[in-house]
Formats: structure tokens, C-alpha cells, sequence
């Protein structure tokens, strides 16, 4: 067996085979091309208001006024923020918003800075 194909990423297998150009687990029967980046099934995918692919670190506009729950406060179109992370919930980002902190918001209503 060669020391060069990687184990099931699957089950964790060492007995991973070739066979062509997929490799295959003879323990769960996983099939998978290794060309081929690996994408994590429970990695969150988050897209802006206008359809821009979003990830943690990057800085947002709000493309609406916003009142916060629970307070007077309003946030305005075009305040900036920068996501921390995201949230498998209603609101999926988690983060700080310039001149109020952190705080929670939805995709929907940011923008992607460019």
C-alpha cells in the first residue's frame, strides 16, 4: 500500500484505495476524487443583499435603517461593520458595528464593502 493516499476523510480509515483517478474506503465505502478541495458539509455559507459571497473578517454596510430590539437606538444605512463570525440562526452574523458594539445582524441587510 503506498504511503501517499491520505485516509478516509470520512471514517478515518488508513486502507484507502485507487481506483482511476477516485480514491476509495473499503470500511464505509466513501468515494472521493483528492484533486478536489474538500468542503466542510457544516461550514456556513452566507451571501449579502446584492449576492456577494461573505467571510469572517470582512467589512459591511447596512443597505437599511435598523431599530435595535430592546432600545431607542437606530442604526443608519451605511453604518459600517466588521463580521466576527457566523451564526447558524435568524440573525447570522455576529458582529461589531462601528460606534455600537457588538451586536447581531442579518445578512440581508449588509452590504459587502468592496
Amino acid at each position: 500500500m503506498s504511503d501517499t493516499i491520505p485516509p478516509c476523510p470520512k471514517c478515518e480509515s488508513p486502507y484507502a484505495y485507487e481506483d482511476g483517478s477516485l480514491l476509495i474506503c473499503p470500511e464505509c465505502a466513501h468515494e472521493w476524487n483528492p484533486n478536489e478541495v474538500a468542503v466542510d458539509p457544516d461550514a456556513i455559507i452566507l451571501k449579502d443583499a446584492v449576492g456577494n459571497l461573505l467571510e469572517e473578517g470582512d467589512k459591511v454596510t447596512l443597505i437599511k435603517d435598523l431599530k435595535v430590539k430592546g432600545t431607542s437606538l437606530t442604526l443608519k444605512v451605511g453604518t459600517k461593520a466588521v463580521i466576527n463570525r457566523f451564526v447558524d440562526a435568524d440573525h447570522d452574523i455576529d458582529c461589531k458595528v462601528d460606534g455600537h458594539g457588538q451586536m447581531m445582524l442579518k445578512s440581508k441587510f449588509v452590504k459587502k464593502q468592496s
